[in-house]
């Protein structure tokens, strides 16, 4: 049985009351988005800081180090522990990181929202990226777009926030949000990991998001073996290039029975009588 780290249970309330003055002078009461600094420490060396909400602080440090590719298995990580009133996640390992100072020197500064950063060798790696068969239905699709619009969430209720999730068909398995589209994905990656290998292998899973589709969203749901990725924003460039390459089924701009599908069709079973009437728009 393969060795799990202890993890504290440092969740953090995620809004925070402020005072606001609305267009008419008056004095509203107002919930905004609770955004911290959580430094990371590994072996006690300094490794990063990560903005956040801190819904899951734990699981977003795990899934960082996974899609960093600094730890191969959730074995070598002894325990994870986060403490609010310092900022810090203390990560202790089994028998330490090798060459930890030359793996993260050179550093991608991505467009993720509150400044995500990927280390430059994971651009290396993407050609040893072997994705499963899976397939996803327009009626399947229809079904995840619903369950987000259905959820209750931060998002609606202080907004300034992304979301991600992770499906198996139209099973919603967990549901994230944090200050940052990147910090999400993480999060769920060390979910994930924590489950063991057949989930954590990704491959029958679909995963959602409420931000673009970036080369480091691709990037990393390529790395969790989830091989479709569906998002209401669109697409960049560099990650339409990676999704091609990797034949990840990357779907944009999905609202309600709208979509975009931009890399991979061959995933996606068409149902075109589910989709209504054409518009003057279509």
């Amino acid at each position: 049985m393969e060795l799990t780290p202890q993890l504290s249970q440092a969740a953090a309330p995620l809004t925070h009351a402020v005072a606001a003055l609305n267009q008419h002078g008056d004095t509203v009461q107002l919930h905004i988005p609770a955004e911290r600094a959580l430094t990371v420490y590994v072996d006690k060396r300094e490794l990063v800081t990560l903005m956040t909400l801190g819904a899951h602080p734990e699981w977003l440090v795990l899934g960082y180090l996974r899609n960093q590719r600094l730890v191969d298995s959730v074995a070598e990580i002894a325990s994870i522990q986060v403490d609010w009133e310092v900022g810090a996640a203390a990560v202790t390992t089994r028998h330490g990181i090798a060459h930890i100072e030359e793996r993260t020197t050179s550093k991608v500064v991505t467009t993720g929202c509150g400044q995500g950063s990927m280390f430059g060798n994971l651009m290396d790696e993407v050609d040893g990226i072997r994705l499963g068969p899976a397939r996803v239905s327009q009626a399947q699709l229809y079904g995840v777009v619903n369950a987000i619009r259905l959820k209750e969430s931060t998002y609606k209720s202080a907004g300034s926030v992304h979301a991600c999730a992770l499906f198996s068909g139209q099973e919603l398995l967990l549901f994230v949000e944090d200050v940052g589209r990147h910090n999400a994905i993480d999060t769920i990656a060390g979910w994930m990991w924590l489950q063991g290998a057949a989930t954590a292998q990704g491959q029958d899973k679909l995963f959602y998001t409420t931000g673009r589709l970036t080369s480091e969203m691709v990037i990393k749901s390529a790395q969790m073996g989830v091989p479709i990725v569906v998002s209401r924003s669109g697409m960049t460039q560099m990650g339409h290039a990676l999704a091609t390459q990797l034949g990840l089924c990357a779907i944009g701009r999905a609202t309600n029975k709208n979509f975009v599908c931009y890399s991979a069709p061959e995933r996606l079973q068409m149902q075109v009588e589910l989709a209504g009437p054409r518009t003057l728009r279509d």
